[in-house]
């Protein structure tokens, strides 16, 4: 059909380009989002939780490194498992549901931009009015942007990755001096079995760089580039995150971090750089969350899109809205706009963090099935797969034993999303018959 809008390719994604938009949706979602929430499942021994998740991103990123490289696209997670998965409905199936777990991201990042624009606006004295304004604002801005086109979305990504870290940075290095050695043992301890459920969280800190591969197809030369672009975000994440964690926890106290959970990095630097510094890290904070949201939309509006090429959501789905823009993508804003007003920030990053495990050891099993093709090492791609399995069942005890609505949530979103597709692919045998 003449009206399923397809990517403009007005020029090629650079190697920083393209490690920024992992960049941007790992940091974003990670540090200002989830620090805080982490710290208080882990306690005092949140650094490893970031190292445990680190290195699984890392193993997984080496899959989707492997992947990428062989069948570059901008269709990115999609193609791997149209190929990896004979059935329609299962292929189809986990591609909605990596479609829905961003969209749901979405709403969990935007609703940190609002907590921590609350705290500029308002100090200590919370407005829920003033958090879910802001919110909803940087979402519809955001999808605006997306619309204009990939060029707009690689050089909005490269000023925004590059103003947090310098923030972040300044952090860090005023930071590590003022470390006070009783604060970083004040918190409580936890066992082996509550530290791997933290994983659950901590990885889903990292999980923004599976948004590269989307940008596969806007690169020149996609073998070399988005390996690189890959192990270069995740690395200085891992480095940033442990860094920053460390820092977060030696200059405030356990009672602090509870009453400020959702926007502990900036109460971090309070004791260091005064109110001065408290500002300028909230306002990194918001430029973080927002290069995240537009990491994450520039993802969903390729998955989308190419779903309905596929037929694998109906073709309405890839309509242009907008310039770049789809209907498709008008109808996620949306459904992100209603989250964001309606959910509590940690139920929904729960919700997420469950529905990307199960995407993300997908993709494990797809690089084995494809291992003919795609080549690497099989022994990595077991004990990626083998390590993430242990995170995501110890954290599904956890919930189990402490949130079981967030279980409930995240079987109705993972049993809609293989439910759609089992209905478009019905239909569309129906109307094969037909004809």
């Amino acid at each position: 059909m003449t009206d399923i809008a397809t990517p403009a390719k007005h020029g090629t994604m650079r190697l920083w380009g393209v490690a920024a938009l992992g960049i941007g949706s790992m940091v974003g979602a990670g540090i200002f989002a989830l620090l805080g929430q982490a710290a208080l499942m882990a306690g005092r021994d949140v650094y490893l939780s970031f190292v445990i998740g680190g290195v699984i991103a890392l193993l997984s990123g080496y899959s989707y490194a492997r992947l990428a490289a062989r069948f570059p696209s901008s269709g990115g997670i999609m193609d791997y498992f149209d190929r990896a998965y004979p059935s329609r409905v299962v292929a189809g199936g986990l591609s909605v549901l990596y479609l829905v777990t961003s969209v749901i991201a979405v709403a969990m990042i935007a609703k940190t931009f609002g907590a921590y624009a609350d705290r500029l606006l308002f100090g200590d004295e919370s407005s829920r009015l003033a958090k879910n304004l802001s919110a909803s604002a940087i979402v519809i801005a955001l999808v605006v942007t997306n619309m204009v086109g990939s060029n707009a979305v690689g050089r909005l990504e490269e000023l925004l990755v590059a103003a947090k870290l310098v923030i972040l940075a300044v952090l860090m290095a005023a930071g590590m001096p003022g470390i006070e050695p009783a604060l970083l043992t004040a918190g409580p301890t936890v066992g082996a079995a509550t530290l791997l459920a933290s994983v659950g969280l901590t990885f889903f800190a990292y999980a923004g760089y599976g948004m590269m591969t989307n940008a596969a197809g806007y690169v020149a030369d996609p073998q070399t580039t988005i390996p690189r672009a890959i192990y270069l975000a995740i690395g200085l994440v891992i480095v940033l995150y442990v860094g920053l964690a460390i820092v977060v926890l030696g200059n405030i106290s356990p009672a602090e971090l509870a009453r400020y959970a959702d926007t502990a990095v900036a109460q971090a630097a309070r004791p260091v750089l005064g109110h001065a510094g408290f500002v300028i890290v909230a306002g990194g904070a918001l430029f973080a969350t927002a290069s995240a949201i537009n990491a994450c939309i520039f993802s969903a509006l390729e998955v989308s899109r190419g779903l309905a090429a596929r037929q694998q959501l109906p073709a309405a789905f890839g309509r242009t809205a907008w310039g770049q823009g789809t209907r498709g993508l008008v109808w996620a804003a949306g459904a992100i706009l209603i989250m964001v007003n309606l959910f509590d920030l940690g139920v929904i990053a729960q919700v997420a963090g469950a529905t990307f495990l199960v995407t993300y050891l997908a993709v494990f099993l797809a690089h084995w099935r494809l291992h003919a093709d795609v080549g690497g090492r099989r022994s990595l791609i077991l004990l990626g797969a083998v390590l993430m399995t242990v995170a995501f069942g110890a954290f599904m005890v956890s919930l189990w034993q402490t949130q079981p609505v967030v279980i409930g949530l995240a079987l109705v979103a993972i049993a809609g999303s293989f439910a759609v597709e089992w209905l478009v692919q019905r239909r569309q045998t129906a109307s094969s018959i037909v004809t």
